[in-house]
């Protein structure tokens, strides 16, 4: 293991040796391989054989954590963000072709207490012709979208939800810091 890895030093975790392209084997080559080593799983990715012997020494070789999150916690990120991005999503379904990375979506307002949960979500755009192209002739369009949407957000929360769609132009917002930031999407990519 050392040497293949190329380690200066022998791991201290415990090693699964796993070797792959078994469907490319013949009977005796595996034998051979097999005999050599014998702690090896040996699988095939292209046909799966294999995988489940993978998956339960890997399993095996975890050590024992007690939780680390509530069981019912599905991620560290709260219900506004999913939702969020259910309605970028969507509109990214709808008018990907159009709008492919000019779109945001940023959640204004979120009253839990409420019944149906009243969602109030602002889709940024750069220009006024793209506003256009959410919204749609008549209003079709942005109400498509946040039928699409608002069944999205219903399955996730498990509840009705009143989604109160806006459409707001943010001039220049993918070049500007502090607007990719207050939206959430981390540090604008600044190399060109």
């Amino acid at each position: 293991f050392q040497a293949a890895a190329q380690l200066e030093h022998p791991p201290r975790a415990h090693v699964v040796l796993a070797l792959n392209k078994l469907d490319q084997l013949s009977r005796p080559q595996r034998e051979q391989l097999a005999a050599a080593h014998p702690d090896a799983i040996f699988l095939s990715a292209a046909t799966g054989e294999g995988l489940d012997a993978l998956v339960a020494a890997v399993t095996a070789a975890l050590p024992v954590s007690p939780y680390l999150y509530p069981d019912d916690d599905i991620s560290t990120q709260p219900v506004r963000f999913f939702c969020a991005e259910f309605v970028r999503e969507t509109a990214l379904e709808q008018l990907g072709d159009e709008l492919p990375h000019a779109l945001a979506c940023e959640i204004e307002e979120f009253r839990e207490g409420s019944s149906p949960l009243y969602i109030r979500a602002v889709l940024h755009v750069e220009r006024d012709s793209q506003k256009r192209i959410v919204i749609g002739a008549n209003g079709q369009q942005i109400k498509k979208l946040g039928r699409s949407a608002r069944e999205k957000i219903e399955r996730f929360v498990g509840e009705p939800v009143y989604l109160d769609l806006w459409v707001k132009v943010l001039p220049n917002w993918r070049k500007n810091r502090s607007a990719v930031l207050r939206l959430g999407y981390g540090e604008p990519n600044t190399r060109g």
